[in-house]
């Protein structure tokens, strides 16, 4: 390719229309091998050893070797040109893209009778209105997916690329429930699963439980397709979530602790047979049948390292031995931030939401002051919706004080997107100001022990 050429295809020449193929290059590592060859920022890669760029997984796979041949194309004469990149053993290739999915989003083809996107409000963020359902994003992100949108194709790329673990909504094996349940292509999702588990790939799967449809006798067969499938290596149980703006559902296992006990008595002896047989509990329930059902929440060591953490699975037994290795590991930095807060300011207000308001307590009662939790009633979403991460500003600022003064809010990072918005799309710096407004400070915090300690000690700094 012509250096001259290379050079001239500058990030503002970029088109901004969608392309169905090619890799946008967000940026280029100066004097690495990308840099050697001519790339540079705003230009497109369309082929790498002539295959099409469709995602991240294309690029990683095609130029794992220390040679790559590269079809570019340069926005500012419109051309394509051949491209040779060379590297050392070991050597990165210095280039970086706009984003992992080249081709776009594949959407969903369900009409899951619980899906969260039916019960959102009107008005809501079109980005919040997108029913993603990518098994790329699977493997790179950990996405839940069905796998009822893939084609032969992309079940033998996930096989011949070993794209594991993958993370698959089960929900229900039984044509007569699954149907219903999720949709006329919802059989389509097993025939792949059936052929992942054949191939050997790994599978944390998950099961979102919905009292009176996939519960009861059907959760207890889609719990033995799962018990003789070993390539399920975690399963994810998880309670059907509503707002207030459901057409369909107006109560869940939140509002009936004895169905909640049921749920975890029925997986008692699952669990028991894992751990004897395999060594894993491998069957997991979800923080809030514990809640639900009043009982403690289990020990660490049952939950197998946390596969399934971000899908609510031992977070608040994280948190709470959290609470203790931080209280006993770091009694002095404890006892140097109450002294420095009691300085400052009268109290630290840690936000969350309803369902963590007890671990909270936790932390603070050992603690001691000035640290006070602050759950955050949900409202804007209502139903039986009370987790941390879908906190939004309106409630937020309609709940905090309006005498701040003195007064340290420290806000979880959960709540807001990777463009810092909350979900009822406010500003992060929004909410900082209002809070100033009102004679406060406010900082934003990883919520877990370690994370809060380490945010006030360096807004202290």
């Amino acid at each position: 390719m012509p250096r001259d050429a290379i050079q001239r295809g500058r990030a503002d020449y970029a088109s901004t229309r969608e392309h169905t193929v090619g890799a946008w290059i967000a940026r280029v590592e100066h004097g690495s091998p990308a840099w050697e060859a001519g790339l540079e920022a705003g230009m497109r890669i369309d082929f790498v050893n002539d295959q099409p760029m469709e995602d991240i997984i294309t690029w990683r796979w095609e130029a794992d070797g220390n040679v790559a041949e590269l079809l570019v194309f340069v926005p500012s004469d419109g051309e394509l040109y051949a491209c040779t990149l060379e590297r050392e053993s070991g050597e990165e290739w210095g280039v970086e893209f706009t984003d992992v999915l080249f081709d776009g989003i594949r959407t969903c083809v369900n009409a899951c009778q619980f899906c969260f996107m039916a019960m959102l409000p009107k008005g809501a963020r079109s980005s919040l209105m997108l029913r993603d359902d990518d098994y790329r994003l699977s493997f790179l992100q950990g996405n839940f997916v069905t796998l009822t949108n893939l084609s032969d194709a992309d079940v033998e790329r996930i096989i011949r690329c070993r794209m594991e673990p993958m993370n698959v909504s089960i929900h229900a094996v039984s044509p007569e429930v699954r149907i219903p349940l999720i949709g006329r292509h919802a059989m389509r999702g097993m025939e792949v699963l059936e052929r992942l588990c054949e191939a050997n790939i790994e599978i944390h799967g998950q099961i979102v439980l919905c009292a009176g449809l996939n519960d009861g006798e059907e959760l207890e067969r889609t719990l033995a397709w799962v018990e003789a499938h070993p390539q399920v290596t975690s399963l994810a149980i998880v309670p059907l979530g509503y707002t207030k703006y459901s057409k369909r559902f107006s109560s869940s296992f939140s509002e009936d602790m004895e169905a909640s006990r049921a749920v975890v008595r029925l997986l008692e002896p699952y669990q028991e047979r894992a751990r004897r047989e395999l060594g894993i509990t491998r069957f997991q329930l979800s923080d809030e049948f514990y809640l639900d059902a009043g009982l403690p929440i289990p020990a660490a060591e049952t939950y197998d390292g946390y596969p399934q953490f971000y899908d609510g699975i031992g977070m608040l037994r994280y948190f709470l031995d959290e609470v203790e290795r931080v209280r006993r590991e770091r009694a002095s930095e404890l006892k140097a931030t109450s002294s420095m807060l009691g300085a400052a300011c009268e109290r630290a207000l840690f936000v969350c939401g309803e369902a963590a308001f007890d671990v909270y307590s936790e932390l603070c009662n050992a603690w001691g002051e000035p640290f006070v939790p602050f759950a955050v009633h949900n409202d804007y979403y209502g139903g039986d919706v009370n987790v941390t991460g879908l906190i939004v500003a309106c409630d937020l600022l309609a709940q905090l004080p309006e005498n701040l003064e003195q007064t340290l809010v420290v806000l979880p990072e959960v709540m807001f997107n990777f463009n810092k918005l909350t979900l009822d799309g406010v500003s992060q710096g929004d909410i900082v100001r209002e809070i100033e407004r009102r004679g406060g400070q406010a900082i934003v915090s990883v919520p877990n022990p370690g994370n809060l300690l380490d945010a006030v000690l360096a807004w202290r700094k």
